[in-house]
C-alpha cells in the first residue's frame, strides 16, 4: 500500500472494529425501538380492553343534560327536544364537502385513525405558537361525542387509545356516509339545538338541502366551538369561521372561485330568522341557568351541552317564581315604565347557596341565556359599599367602636383639591360612626377609608370576593372602576349579596354557589359545598350589622321595613356628573342607579335598579324602587323560616346604645362599665322579643325590628324623610358639582357626591 511520505497506513483491524461497533449500535437502536413498539402495543391493548362497546343507541341519541332544583325536580333539560334528524338521502353533497374539507380532509382515505394527520398536527404544534391543532378524525370526534367526556382534562392516553380503537371498529361496521350522517345529527349547534338539520330549520326556516352554500358553510363550521360561532351573539366570529370553511372547500376544489366569492360576500345574517323558544317558562330561570352552566364549566371543565350531566342546583323554584313575578308584574311593585331594569340575587346567608336570581325585566321570548345584569359589574353601587369598604375595615383593623366620634365637615380627598360632598350638601358636625353610617354621610366614609388605608381596605374586600384593579379614595363611596375584566373587578348584586351574607354569618365568607351535585354518565357523582372562610372577626360582623339595623328602622332604608322581622341593610344611589346633568332635561333629583342590599340570619338579598341607557335617569318618583323590590321579596323568603335576632359575640361590649371591642382602647372606663356590659350581653342573647320598660326600649333601639316612637318626633313612629332619610338636594347640579381638578383620578371623576 502506497502512502504519503511520512505517514503510516492504518491497521485494517481498527476498521473492522469500527464497523462492528456501528453494527452493534444499530442493532441496539432497532432493539430499543422494538421494545418501545411492543411496549406501546401492550399498553394500547391494556387500555382498550376496558373500552365501551359500540352501541347504535349511543351513536344515534343526543346526550342531554338535566337541571334539578333544590327539591330534586327537573326545571330545565338542554338537548332533550330541540333535535330534528335528517336521513342520509337528504343531506346535500355541499354539506359533506364542507365538513370533510374543514374537519378531516382525508376522511375517505383513512380507516378511522389517520397517522398522516397525527404527524402533521404534531409538527404544527411543535413549530407554531398560534394555537394547538388536533389530530382527531371525524370518526374519532363522533366516538368522543357518543361515548366519552369532552372535558380537556379527560383526554388521557387511555382515553385517546380507546377513542382510536372504537373509531377503527366503527369504520369496520359502518360506511363513511353513515358515519357522516351520525355526526351531522349529533353535534351541538348552540342555542340549545342539536344536529345540523335542527339548526337549519331554526336559524333559516329551511331544510339542509335548501340552504345556500354560505349558510351550509356556516353550519359546517359551528361544531368546533358552537357558542363562539353563534351567528346571533358573535356574528363577526361566525363570519370568519364560515369563510374559513369556504376557503378549505375552494382549496379542495369542491366549489369554484365564483361560488367562493359570492358566498363570502353574503352577509352572515342573510336569511337568519329570530330565534323562537318553545318554552316560555324558560325565561323565569334563564339567568340562573346561564350561571349554572358557567359554574359547571369552571369547576369541572364539563360541557353541559355534550356530556349528559345530571346537575342538581341550589335553585328554590318557588322563590324564583315569586322573584320573577315581583320583577315582571305590577301586583307587588309599581314600576314607572317597561324599560326600567331590575337585577336581584338572593343567597343563603349561612351557605352561600344562590337560591334565586333575576337579571332583568321584560325579557323577550326569543332571548336564550341572555345578558345577566345580576352578575354585571359595570354599574355603580353607591353607598352600599360603605359597610364593606369603610366601616367594616375600621372596626376590623382599628377596633373602633360604633360610638367613636368623627367630624362631618368640609373635607378634600387627600392630595387633591377635590371636595367630598354629602348627599344633602350639608355637614352635621361631630357625630358618632353609627349615625354617620345609618345617615350615609360621605365625608366620614372617605375619612375612614384614608385612616384604614387602601391596602387594608383591599385586603378586607378581597376576603369578601370583591376586587378593584386599582382602588381609589372615591371607592369609599362608589364602586366605579375603569377596569372590569369580565366580572373580576367591581361589584354586582351577586357579589354584594354574598359580601353582606358574611355580616349575617358572623364573619364567614362563602362563595356564590349555584350547583350542589353533579351525576356523570359513568355513574360517578361530585358534590359541591362551601367550607367557609373567615373574612372578618365576629365583632366586626356584629357591629356593622347592628348599625345596618338602624339604617332600616330610622335611617335611609325605611322603605325596606318589614314588620317584626330582624333584618339589616344599606341603601345606595349614584349620581350624574355636572356635564351629564347638563345633557338631561329634568326637574328635581335624578340618579342613574339605585340599590338596596339587606339581610337576615337566613338570607341576603341585593337589588339594583336602573336603565340600560345610563343617561335615562331614575327620578324622585322611583328612588325607592330597589327597597320596594327588596321588601316584597324578603317578606316572601322569610315566611317559612324562624325569625331570630343575631346573638352578640363574646368579644363585643354594649355600653349605652354603642358597641365596643373588648380590650380596645376605645372602651370607656366608667365605674358602671361592667354592669352595663353585663346587662346588654344578657339582653341581646335572648332569642325572642318581650315587652320591656321604656328605658330598656330606648337603650336597645338598634336591636328592635319596628322602631319605637322617636324622641325627635313622638307623634310619628315611622322615620320621616325630613329627619333621617337620605334625600337628593333640590338643586341637582350643585349636588354633583366637583371643582375642576386636573389631578383627579378617573374614579374621582366618576364619583357621585350625592351617593347614599
Amino acid at each position: 500500500m502506497r502512502t504519503p511520505k511520512g505517514k503510516k497506513p492504518k491497521p485494517a483491524q481498527k476498521k473492522k472494529e469500527s464497523r462492528h461497533i456501528g453494527l452493534k449500535i444499530a442493532i441496539a437502536i432497532v432493539g430499543f425501538l422494538c421494545v418501545v413498539l411492543l411496549t406501546g402495543v401492550g399498553i394500547f391493548f391494556f387500555y382498550v380492553k376496558d373500552a365501551p362497546a359500540l352501541s347504535e343507541k349511543k351513536l344515534d341519541a343526543t346526550v342531554s343534560s338535566k337541571f334539578f332544583d333544590s327539591d330534586g325536580n327537573i326545571f330545565e333539560e338542554l338537548g332533550a327536544e330541540k333535535r330534528e334528524k335528517v336521513s342520509a338521502t337528504k343531506i346535500p353533497q355541499e354539506l359533506d364537502d364542507a365538513i370533510v374539507s374543514v374537519e378531516d380532509r382525508r376522511f375517505f382515505k383513512h380507516n378511522g385513525v389517520d397517522p398522516v394527520r397525527i404527524m402533521g398536527s404534531l409538527v404544527h404544534n411543535i413549530t407554531n405558537k398560534d394555537g394547538l391543532q388536533g389530530g382527531s378524525t371525524l370518526t374519532q370526534q363522533l366516538v368522543k361525542l357518543s361515548f366519552f367526556s369532552t372535558k380537556a382534562s379527560d383526554q388521557t392516553l387511555r382515553r385517546k387509545a380507546q377513542e382510536a380503537w372504537l373509531a377503527i371498529q366503527l369504520e369496520k361496521k359502518y360506511s363513511k356516509q353513515e358515519i357522516l350522517t351520525y355526526y351531522i345529527n349529533k353535534v351541538y349547534m348552540a342555542n340549545g339545538l342539536y344536529g345540523m338539520e335542527t339548526a337549519a330549520e331554526s336559524y333559516f326556516g329551511k331544510e339542509l338541502q335548501h340552504l345556500t352554500i354560505a349558510q351550509t358553510a356556516l353550519l359546517a363550521g359551528m361544531p368546533q366551538a358552537p357558542n363562539s360561532y353563534d351567528p346571533y351573539k358573535h356574528p363577526e366570529a361566525a363570519k370568519d369561521r364560515r369563510d374559513t370553511v369556504l376557503y378549505t372547500m375552494l382549496n379542495n376544489k369542491k366549489i369554484t372561485q365564483d361560488e367562493y366569492d359570492k358566498a363570502t360576500n353574503e352577509p352572515i345574517d342573510q336569511g337568519l330568522l329570530p330565534l323562537e323558544t318553545d318554552n316560555e317558562e324558560r325565561k323565569v330561570a334563564d339567568n340562573y341557568v346561564k350561571e349554572v352552566i358557567a359554574q359547571v364549566e369552571a369547576k369541572t371543565g364539563k360541557n353541559v351541552y355534550t356530556d349528559g350531566l345530571e346537575i342538581y342546583t341550589n335553585l328554590d323554584t318557588d322563590a324564583q317564581n315569586r322573584l320573577y313575578s315581583i320583577v315582571n308584574g305590577d301586583e307587588y311593585v309599581q314600576y314607572p315604565d317597561e324599560e326600567l331594569q331590575i337585577a336581584a340575587t338572593l343567597v343563603d346567608s349561612k351557605t352561600g347557596n344562590v337560591t334565586a336570581q333575576i337579571g332583568g325585566r321584560n325579557i323577550a321570548d326569543d332571548v336564550y341565556l341572555g345578558m345577566n345584569r345580576a352578575v354585571n359589574t359595570s354599574r355603580d353601587f353607591g353607598s352600599t359599599v360603605k359597610p364593606i369598604t369603610d366601616y367594616g375595615p375600621a372596626f376590623e383593623y382599628l377596633q373602633k367602636s360604633t360610638g367613636d366620634r368623627i367630624d362631618d365637615k368640609q373635607y378634600y380627598y387627600e392630595g387633591t383639591k377635590t371636595e367630598v360632598k354629602n348627599w344633602d350638601n350639608s355637614y352635621q358636625g361631630n357625630i358618632s360612626l353609627r349615625q354617620a353610617l345609618y345617615d350615609s354621610r360621605n365625608v366620614p366614609a372617605v375619612k375612614l377609608f384614608n385612616e384604614v388605608g387602601p391596602e387594608n381596605v383591599s385586603k378586607f374586600l378581597k376576603k369578601l370576593g370583591i376586587q378593584y384593579k386599582e382602588i381609589q379614595q372615591a371607592n369609599a363611596i362608589s364602586s366605579n372602576t375603569e377596569t372590569q375584566d369580565g366580572t373580576k373587578y367591581g361589584i354586582s348584586t351577586e357579589k354584594m349579596a354574598i359580601a353582606y351574607a358574611a355580616f349575617a354569618n358572623g364573619g364567614t365568607y362563602n362563595e356564590p354557589l349555584y350547583i350542589n351535585k353533579i351525576k356523570y354518565q359513568d355513574g360517578s357523582e361530585q358534590t359541591f359545598e362551601n367550607e367557609g372562610k373567615k373574612a372578618m372577626e365576629p365583632y366586626t360582623a356584629y357591629m356593622v350589622t347592628d348599625i345596618l339595623k338602624d339604617v332600616i328602622t330610622k335611617g335611609t332604608g325605611f322603605k325596606a321595613q318589614i314588620p317584626n322581622l330582624f333584618q339589616a341593610g344599606k341603601t345606595g344611589t349614584s349620581n350624574y356628573t355636572d356635564d351629564e346633568l347638563a345633557k338631561i332635561p329634568h326637574y328635581g333629583s335624578i340618579s342613574p342607579d339605585v340599590m338596596f342590599t339587606g339581610f337576615t340570619p337566613h338570607y341576603s338579598l341585593s337589588i339594583w335598579a336602573g336603565y340600560d341607557d345610563r343617561m335615562k335617569p331614575i327620578t324622585s318618583q322611583s328612588e325607592y324602587i330597589a327597597q320596594d323590590v327588596y321588601r316584597e321579596m324578603m317578606t316572601y323568603a322569610s315566611e317559612n323560616v324562624s325569625n331570630e335576632d343575631w346573638v352578640m359575640p363574646n368579644d363585643v361590649l354594649r355600653i349605652g346604645n354603642e358597641l365596643y371591642v373588648k380590650g380596645a382602647s376605645s372602651v370607656p372606663t366608667q365605674p358602671s362599665y361592667s354592669v352595663q356590659s353585663s346587662y346588654y350581653n344578657n339582653y341581646y342573647n335572648q332569642t325572642t322579643t318581650s315587652s320591656s320598660s321604656e328605658s330598656e326600649t330606648s337603650s336597645s333601639e338598634s336591636s328592635t325590628v319596628v322602631p319605637p316612637v322617636s324622641s325627635e318626633n313622638p307623634a310619628n313612629p315611622t322615620p320621616t324623610p325630613s329627619s333621617s332619610v337620605e334625600q337628593q338636594p333640590s338643586q341637582p347640579s350643585s349636588s354633583a358639582s366637583q371643582p375642576d381638578n386636573p389631578a383627579q383620578t378617573p374614579a374621582q371623576q366618576n364619583m357621585q357626591p350625592a351617593a347614599n
